[in-house]
């Protein structure tokens, strides 16, 4: 008799996997005891399936900072869910081709738009204050409008000061900055594009998987 396993909610979907047979990959998430825990997910059974969940569970360690159990659930060493930021964390990582090498991204960016060099200072706490090489109004408008893009994705506050964002938590977390910033400066586009994603995508039950 086959058993039902509550693996969680999901929280973010790859309808189509294009690195590997177009299988679907879902993250999931589980509240316990002591903190939130992320499970990578497919129902494929085709050799090698397994392998690819692995692939990304090792570039999300990596580009958000994350760590994992024995059993392969992810967590932030914080403790907490920061369900936004992991979600963009996830979809990051399957972008990457297997055996593709990954390294955490910098804390600093080009910004197309501007043409100015974006770079986030870790002040400790948690909290981090943008900058720009660049200086006048501007500046500061380009600068507040990335900080913006930075809590939205990635569910951070405000401060009082424009260019400064922090994580609830109190910690610090640079990796997830880092990959949070490459996107920060388009963050209405990629919102838009995850919605649009998020709305197609259908996680197939086994039977239907390759």
């Amino acid at each position: 008799m086959a058993s039902i396993v509550n693996i969680g909610r999901r929280i973010e979907l790859v309808p189509i996997d294009p690195h590997f047979n177009d299988i679907t990959i879902a993250l999931y998430r589980q509240q316990q005891e002591e903190r939130a825990v992320f499970r990578v997910h497919t129902y494929s059974r085709i050799e090698g399936a397994a392998t690819r969940i692995e692939d990304v569970v090792q570039s999300m360690k990596i580009l958000g900072g994350m760590q994992e159990r024995p059993d392969g659930l992810l967590y932030f060493p914080c403790g907490e869910r920061h369900e936004a930021a992991c979600r963009r964390v996830f979809l990051e990582a399957c972008k990457l081709e297997p055996n593709t090498p990954v390294e955490p991204r910098p804390l600093h960016t080009l910004d197309k738009k501007s043409k100015l060099t974006i770079t986030v200072d870790s002040m400790g706490n948690g909290t981090y204050r943008v900058k720009s090489n660049g200086e006048g109004r501007p500046a500061e408008r380009r600068v507040s409008a990335i900080a913006g893009g930075l809590i939205k994705l990635g569910e951070m506050e405000a401060s009082e000061e424009n260019d400064t964002v922090a994580f609830a938590c109190g910690q610090s977390h640079d990796e997830l900055v880092g990959l949070l910033l490459v996107r920060a400066p388009n963050v209405r586009v990629i919102l838009r594009q995850e919605e649009a994603g998020a709305s197609r995508g259908v996680l197939s039950a086994p039977s239907q998987q390759t």
